[in-house]
């Protein structure tokens, strides 16, 4: 279930422009991300942020009256990294076994 909130999250590109930002940092600060993410206002970050957190893609650390995020390698992130390796592993393999080999390939293995 907690996938599928993923999923969902990840359907939204100002969402995937935060996470783009928060993979480049250890942390960000909810107002450092709004000034990076300029095609929605700061209102719209901070929802979006909340989120990213709800589906386990971000991790919220407060410190006084800032809040810093970072991508949560406990959470659903990582069930999400490991359905697209399959994905992309299943679909690497199809393609490979429907090529032919090349001509030189061929020749090396009779």
């Amino acid at each position: 279930m907690t996938s599928d909130l993923a999923f969902d999250a990840l359907a939204d590109p100002v969402r995937r422009q935060i996470l783009a930002v928060l993979s480049e940092t250890d942390e960000c600060s909810a107002g450092a991300l709004a000034e990076q993410i300029t095609s929605v206002g700061r209102t719209a970050v901070s929802t979006h942020l909340r989120v990213l957190r709800v589906a386990g893609l971000v991790a919220e650390r407060r410190a006084g009256r800032f809040r810093y995020y970072s991508i949560d390698p406990s959470g659903s992130a990582r069930d999400v990294l490991a359905l697209l390796n399959q994905v992309f592993r299943s679909g690497l393999l199809a393609v490979n076994d429907a090529v032919p080999a090349a001509p030189e390939e061929r020749e090396q293995s009779a």
